[in-house]
């Protein structure tokens, strides 16, 4: 499934517009990143937890040229799925 197959399903289910559907969907997307972006996670009970983790500076190298390159510390997004998503997949 991708966004516009989401977005579809979501008008279907509601009943709102293709439009409405597009809107709710982004807003979700568009806050759960700002929060994030923020440092603090996002639980949604029975589906899981967005959070942030960071990734600490590492050496690494380059496959063409076995050349050392230095790779910075960055932080990742990491989803943990919730009881009721594990249950619902396991089912």
């Amino acid at each position: 499934m991708n966004k516009n197959d989401l977005i579809a399903e979501v008008a279907e289910q509601t009943g709102l517009s293709k439009t409405d559907a597009t809107t709710a969907v982004e807003s979700v997307f568009d806050q759960v990143t700002k929060t994030l972006q923020g440092g603090d996670e996002v639980r949604i009970v029975g589906f899981g937890t967005f959070s942030v983790s960071q990734r600490a500076a590492s050496e690494g190298r380059n496959p063409r040229t076995g050349e050392k390159i230095q790779i910075p510390a960055s932080k990742q997004p990491k989803f943990k799925a919730g009881k009721g998503l594990k249950d619902a997949v396991n089912s």
